[in-house]
């Protein structure tokens, strides 16, 4: 980890994003005349400076799905992976020098350094609008929290830094504990809703009030604090959010920016686009979306055959019969299943569709989770039925008070309902590890699947107990003082 109290002109290009002349655009691209003169003199340079935080998590959350989907029974790599680290994870073999984990850690405390060299010059510019310094406050807080969300699901307690530290003092700081991470992530979140705008005053892809209340709702159901957890999604209900008509709507550029959308990262096809709709599509391309594809990973048999077929979601999630464009036109397509969810027409590497970070059916799935847990079974029933009626569009595969009459039962329809919504949105692994279903479920997982034999393609795996944190990564362990930066058990 390398934190330095000296900011350099050359980091200082890196660390900013200026927004073009939409603002509701965040450019992934730095664009900036800063040195080390003027920056922070005014609160443009503030402004320039917390979209550098975002863009810290945009160009990190495109392939979050590396290390937050890869483990789980979602994909499965193909021959064609062109991303190191894959085959580890895919297979659950865990290692302290895999380099997916190493640039997830490097990239997320890059974002926090980010968020605390605004938090640590806030007070400098003298020239802030009305609210526009308590605004920036807030964004740096809320993306500081959710950095450190992320990390302490993957690796538990992580080094706690708050401020600007020396490159000695960064190598001194050892992992604080788990509860102690959970707290400032829980502190900052609660200053965020003090200080932040609402959603009205907000440009989409940035945070707002009713992001952080949502986040820290959230945060309250991982921390099994179901008192708490209620108070803030009930207050989700205030905000204006529902659920999109159309599930497939929600994978749409045209309509990307909609009701259910709490907060998203954007993105600008062409010049500042994502990785993330090519990632998956077929390497020979599909016809009206791409020339190429990544094929980094296939849909699972596991997962693909819970989908009903009047569910709206499983034609949206993925396509299941493939052809070259190449081929000739009255060649027949072959079973060659892809995740399609994020398949829009797009140059190679340069989407851009939006990647939703946190949205109103998460919100109600959280819901119905927390209502369960303080024994209100029906009204966690009508909550868990809202995202089931809207994937079938209708009520008649809801379920009824039979399907979740234990906490095993409801448990399973729950990790069912989250894992139809939610494949490759990055929350299939940190489900199964909160619930402690992962190491069932991922002893044996169908990848492949024969449609003529009808024959899944069953592996065994072995995962362990110790697995419910990542390994800590080993270069980061060496750059630390010795016995500063400790390995997780079983590592």
């Amino acid at each position: 980890m390398k934190i330095y109290k000296y900011i350099g002109p050359w980091l200082l290009i890196l660390a900013l994003s200026i927004s073009s002349c939409e603002d509701s655009v965040l450019n992934l691209t730095p664009e900036s005349s800063l040195t080390e003169l003027n920056f922070y003199k005014k609160s443009k340079d503030i402004n320039g400076a917390v979209l550098g935080i975002y863009n810290r998590y945009q160009s990190r959350k495109q392939r979050d799905w590396t290390v937050m989907e890869m483990p789980t029974d979602n994909i499965h790599r193909t021959g064609y992976f062109n991303i190191g680290g894959l085959d580890e994870l895919n297979t659950l073999a865990f290692s302290s020098e895999n380099q997916l984990f190493g640039s997830f850690w490097v990239d997320t405390y890059n974002g926090i350094f980010r968020a605390n060299a605004v938090l640590e010059n806030i007070d400098t510019p003298t020239d802030y609008a009305t609210g526009e310094k308590e605004k920036f406050t807030g964004e740096a807080k809320f993306m500081r929290a959710l950095f450190y969300f992320d990390l302490v699901r993957m690796f538990g307690g992580v080094p706690k830094i708050t401020s600007l530290l020396s490159v000695e003092e960064s190598r001194s700081t050892p992992r604080a504990s788990e509860e102690e991470i959970y707290a400032l992530v829980i502190e900052d979140l609660k200053a965020a809703i003090t200080l932040l705008p609402a959603k009205e005053g907000t440009v989409n892809g940035r945070a707002s009030k009713s992001a952080a209340v949502g986040l820290l709702g959230k945060v309250y159901v991982y921390r099994k604090d179901w008192a708490n957890a209620k108070t803030y999604l009930d207050m989700m209900l205030g905000y204006g959010y529902d659920l999109q008509a159309d599930f497939a709507s929600l994978w749409k550029e045209e309509t990307e920016d909609n009701k259910e959308i709490i907060f998203t990262m954007k993105y600008i096809g062409g010049t500042n686009g994502s990785t993330i709709s090519t990632d998956f599509l077929p390497y020979f391309g599909v016809t009206g979306i791409a020339a190429s594809g990544g094929e980094n990973v296939f849909p699972s048999w596991s997962m693909m055959k819970k989908f009903l077929t009047a569910d709206s979601r499983k034609k949206a999630t993925f396509t299941e019969y493939w052809k070259s464009p190449k081929s000739p036109a009255d060649a027949p397509e072959n079973w060659y299943p892809y995740i399609s969810k994020f398949a829009v027409p797009h140059t190679v590497n340069s989407s851009g569709l939006d990647i939703p970070v946190l949205r109103y059916a998460d919100i109600l799935l959280l819901r119905a989770e927390t209502l369960y847990a303080l024994n209100q079974p029906d009204l966690a029933l009508a909550e868990l039925n809202k995202v089931r009626a809207r994937a079938f569009k209708n009520t008649t595969f809801n379920y009824v008070a039979a399907d979740i009459s234990t906490p095993e039962k409801f448990t399973d329809k729950l990790l069912l309902e989250r894992q139809l919504e939610f494949v490759l949105e990055n929350e299939r692994w940190f489900d199964l590890v909160r619930t402690g279903r992962f190491m069932s479920v991922l002893a044996q997982v169908e990848w492949g699947y024969n449609p003529v034999t009808k024959e899944p393609q069953t592996v065994t795996l072995s995962p362990k107990a110790y697995y419910k944190y990542f390994p800590i990564p080993n270069n980061q362990i060496q750059l630390a003082n010795k016995g500063v930066l400790k390995q997780n058990e079983g590592y």
